[in-house]
């Protein structure tokens, strides 16, 4: 054979095996590539694997719901069967969320559910599925918080029957009241007084957490049991979350008191001072109490137009020196002027001059002072003990010495400017006020209509062009400043008046030695009514 042709055909034999093995490598390539594709092709979305979960819970079909788990536990089926007999579950519904991924290969849930427990009502709670691949199938990752959130997982739920409070209290428009209202104590008390008067104690229902290590016991909802007690009180919701807001600036403990003067009734207390201050503990009113003492004189024959002088200083002939704030001397001026300007020094004086009498406690006893105000809740209004001399005199003018009332009753006061009539305030209609409080309420107290009226006109001043003419007050304010030296610490804030059938005081414990800090409260509270 030539060997040029022996070559050649080796040469040709050789690019045919190469050939071969090229082809088979390839055919092994694609067939490895199916397998590995094939492997990681993944069924189903993880949206539906948690909706149909959801529905197979909702329906109740616990085996379809295991077949959705991956690698669910052995007690998978009992823990469903037993919480649902424990807590008596009638129902349930379950609501998907979104599903955001984590990755390829894991997701989450979140859904919200409510449980009908019995006959007694609804059980909300939320908690979230975790999804994952598993086998080229999305798969539940079950774990007891999916079923119980919130709950140990050496904790077991059961109903437990519990002593609740009978009475339920619901503002004028039969809502709870706003959150962080302050006058959440006040609700608890007068809730528990009208109980006193029940027989038959209240029962209701709670679902428990009890540890199965230590048998702490947790609560977790409570329900009541329908009830006849359900009361309405006086308080305004709206009002009375226009309180609450307004006290969150004032930098103290503060408190708010609103009455309707045409009935008398709360339509707010919002109340963070201590003891329940705004009802039963009494603080000196200082100037704010000029309201009164205007009233004595303008009944010794005052009148808004009188010329009453407002030196920087004045002293009781033979006794102590008062001054003004800040030492200012103002000259003559009328009373309506001093008063607007709060002019100790003129009101001292005339007091000494015209009121030695028991005309200035006699005044006080009209408005409420000395007496208690049985609102449902009880409260005490205020006192003032007979003057033992000019100096003592002339302090209760200017609301110092003996002088002492509760923001309640302050309120009550520029309540009886507004309307001409002084009203004792109530928390509830006055059916159950005189079921609640025994000996009776106090009765109306008219005001002479020129003493009415000049005091309106006066309280107008104070806000256009006196002491509380900086704080912003809306239009249509009336009311009286007061500032009360208190020891130790700074002096006390008021603000006393009124807008529309909308009475109000306004105290600031330790506000400062400027009563405009609580002028600048209530203008907080009117703007946001």
């Amino acid at each position: 054979m030539c060997p040029a042709r022996h070559l050649w055909e080796n040469r040709m034999r050789r690019r045919g095996l190469l050939a071969l093995v090229v082809v088979c490598t390839a055919i092994l390539i694609a067939a490895v590539t199916a397998v590995v594709a094939d492997a990681r092709r993944v069924t189903g979305s993880p949206e539906q694997t948690g909706r149909a979960y959801l529905d197979a819970w909702a329906g109740e079909n616990q085996t379809e719901m295991r077949d959705l788990v991956a690698s669910p536990p052995a007690e998978f089926l009992d823990l469903h069967r037993r919480l649902s007999s424990d807590l008596q579950i009638l129902s349930i519904k379950l609501t998907a969320g979104a599903v955001v991924r984590r990755g390829e290969e894991a997701a989450d849930m979140a859904f919200d559910g409510v449980r009908q427990i019995g006959e007694l009502g609804q059980w909300r709670f939320s908690s979230v599925l975790h999804l994952a691949v598993r086998d080229g199938t999305w798969k539940v990752v079950w774990t007891p918080a999916t079923l119980m959130p919130g709950v140990g997982a050496d904790e077991r739920l059961r109903l437990a029957e519990i002593s609740v409070p009978g009475t339920e209290l619901l503002t004028r428009q039969g809502k709870p009241l706003p959150h962080d209202s302050g006058a959440d104590a006040y609700f608890k008390e007068l809730a528990g007084k009208i109980d006193d008067l029940e027989k038959d104690p209240a029962r209701g229902w709670a679902v428990e957490a009890v540890s199965a290590k230590t048998g702490a016991t947790r609560r977790l909802i409570v329900f009541r049991h329908a009830m006849d007690r359900t009361f309405r009180t006086t308080l305004d919701w709206w009002t009375q979350a226009a309180a609450a807001r307004a006290l969150d600036g004032a930098g103290a403990p503060a408190a708010i008191v609103a009455l309707r003067p045409s009935t008398g009734e709360v339509l707010a207390v919002a109340d963070r001072l201590p003891e329940r201050g705004a009802f039963s503990k009494p603080y000196p009113p200082g100037s704010s109490f000029e309201i009164i003492t205007a009233a004595a004189l303008l009944r010794d024959r005052l009148t808004p137009g009188t010329p009453a002088g407002c030196p920087a200083h004045y002293t009781v002939p033979k006794g102590r020196t008062f001054d003004n704030a800040e030492a200012q001397d103002h000259g003559t001026v009328t009373f309506r002027r001093a008063f607007a300007l709060s002019c100790d020094t003129t009101f001292t004086r005339l007091a000494v001059e015209r009121l030695k009498d028991g005309g200035l406690r006699r005044e006080a006893a009209g408005f409420g002072f000395g007496g208690e105000l049985r609102s449902g809740l009880g409260g005490v209004c205020g006192s003032i003990r007979p003057a033992r001399n000019a100096d003592e005199l002339a302090a209760d003018a200017v609301g110092r010495n003996s002088v002492e009332a509760t923001p309640l009753c302050m309120a009550s006061v520029a309540a009886a400017v507004q309307n001409g009539t002084w009203r004792p305030p109530r928390l509830m209609s006055e059916r159950a006020v005189a079921r609640l409080e025994a000996g009776g309420r106090p009765k109306p107290r008219k005001l002479p209509a020129p003493v009415a009226a000049s005091l309106r006109s006066m309280m107008s001043a104070v806000v256009t062009g006196g002491t509380a003419a900086p704080a912003g007050l809306p239009p249509g304010t009336a009311g009286k400043t007061g500032t009360a030296q208190a020891a130790p610490g700074d002096d006390h804030a008021w603000f006393v008046g009124y807008r529309g059938d909308l009475a109000f005081a306004v105290f600031v414990e330790h506000g400062g030695s400027d009563a405009r800090a609580a002028a600048a409260v209530a203008a907080r509270f009117l703007g946001s009514l």
